[in-house]
């Protein structure tokens, strides 16, 4: 099963220094058909303004990964971490017991990001903090692990759940091929630009695909194509 749920279908709100999309229901958004996809709770699509951003907030018990398209965010915490994650690479934070940060861009154009939470396997450990370099050759025409709490994918940010983040770059006429380690993953597909061919769906980019009871995804790019996918175990 392969649903497309159209950018121009998303729940959101535009607040003049942020525009945000919601796949999932997030904020005033609310869409009972669209709570969250296994673990996977929200999948927001957000372009701040230069000179913007998230003052401190607090989050506990989620997996947050940011996964930068373009521009830069500049991170802070009630840790002391401090990081600014450029286009194309990955931050992700355990909230765990409680953490508080800031979210800023910093850069003298628009940032914009997807902003992925997945529930975790437990609550109540520790919080922490990473990002990390991927540059976008080494994921020419495959997927690579992004982040993960699945074991095995020694190279990716460690995230505490039961999922995987992965990315590719896929240029005009290429295939790439995903498969899911067992029936019951489910997965969240996003291109972040392009436009593409998903087991026979097409979707344009921003756009979502939801996965079910699929063993491999064939992806073909009908154009130069970045794509971020989430794999995640059902929650039933």
């Amino acid at each position: 099963m392969i649903e497309k749920r159209a950018f121009d279908s998303l729940g959101g709100e535009n607040h003049g220094w942020l525009n945000a999309k919601h796949h999932f229901s997030f904020a005033n958004y609310h869409d009972p058909e669209r709570h969250n996809w296994g673990a996977l709770r929200v999948w927001n699509d957000d372009t701040i303004e230069a000179g913007t951003g998230f003052p401190p907030h607090p989050h506990n018990d989620m997996e947050i990964i940011t996964y930068v398209r373009k521009g830069a965010i500049t991170h802070k915490d009630s840790l002391g971490n401090v990081g600014r994650t450029e286009a194309g690479d990955v931050q992700v934070m355990s909230a765990g017991t409680g953490i508080r940060h800031s979210e800023y861009n910093l850069e003298s154009e628009a940032t914009q990001i997807f902003q992925i939470w997945i529930f975790p396997n437990k609550k109540g450990d520790a919080p922490a903090w990473g990002s990390q370099p991927f540059p976008k050759g080494e994921r020419s025409g495959q997927f690579v692990v992004l982040a993960s709490g699945i074991e095995g994918d020694d190279n990716a940010l460690p995230i505490r759940t039961n999922a995987r983040v992965v990315g590719a770059t896929v240029q005009a006429g290429q295939t790439v091929e995903y498969a899911f380690d067992d029936a019951s993953r489910l997965g969240y597909l996003v291109p972040a630009t392009g436009r593409i061919k998903v087991n026979g769906v097409e979707a344009n980019a921003r756009d979502g695909i939801a996965i079910k009871d699929e063993a491999v995804l064939r992806i073909e790019a009908l154009e130069d194509s970045e794509l971020v996918l989430v794999d995640t175990a059902d929650l039933h």
